[in-house]
């Protein structure tokens, strides 16, 4: 614990989360956010920047530092998506660039980092200076990874709008049954009329009109 604090002594907060992000160090990135309040922490982890222009995000995910990047996901407030200077890159596409630097080996880790971060909210459909989506960054060989994003993006499209086969039948249903409260209404209006037919059977002029009258008085 000395040497690490003589190994940050005079170094700012902001160039110590670089480097805990960096060397996927959660100890020193713990330490940094040990009593600090709520905004305080997101305010630190969403505006530390690199001179690039990386945030603290792009740094952990161009390394691949599962751990670290596990801990930021963790933090109240903390940015998913955001943009850096020079690729307009969000740490999505840093991650998938690190995993198609690396060998066949490190897909499946590299797979289990790219779930993670789309669990936690990181958009896969935000493209960067040169148009490219994440989903056109990975390499085509990995077809582990496009698939993995697809089915996000999917379940991200289609979010609250599957429909519920029994929602449609009793919909159905309540119709149904509605349609046949109606038309055993109209039924009983038309056996009144029948009734009322029967009863003036419109051989006298006044009879009948006195019928119409009547009749219209019941109808409102």
């Amino acid at each position: 614990m000395a040497g690490q604090e003589e190994e940050h002594e005079g170094a700012s907060v902001g160039e110590i989360l670089i480097e805990a992000c960096r060397r996927n160090n959660t100890d020193l990135l713990g330490e940094v956010l040990e009593d600090k309040g709520d905004n305080e922490i997101a305010t630190l982890l969403n505006t530390t920047t690199t001179v690039m222009g990386n945030h603290l995000y792009h740094e952990a995910a161009s390394r691949g530092n599962y751990e670290v990047i596990d801990m930021l996901l963790d933090q109240p407030g903390f940015e998913c998506d955001p943009v850096n200077r020079v690729e307009g890159d969000t740490p999505l596409h840093s991650a998938i660039r690190w995993i198609n630097s690396e060998p066949e080996a490190q897909r499946e880790f590299g797979n289990s980092l790219i779930d993670m971060m789309l669990e936690a909210g990181s958009s896969s459909r935000i493209k960067n200076k040169g148009g490219l989506t994440p989903l056109q960054l990975v390499d085509p060989r990995n077809e582990s990874l496009r698939e993995l994003i697809r089915k996000h993006e999917y379940a991200a499209l289609n979010a609250g709008d599957f429909v519920n086969p029994n929602e449609i039948s009793n919909t159905n249903g309540n119709n149904s049954q509605q349609g046949g409260s109606t038309f055993a209404q109209s039924q009983d209006n038309d056996d009144d009329d029948d009734d009322d037919d029967a009863e003036f059977s419109g051989s006298d002029d006044e009879e009948r009109a006195e019928w119409e009258r009547r009749r219209r008085a019941r109808r409102g």
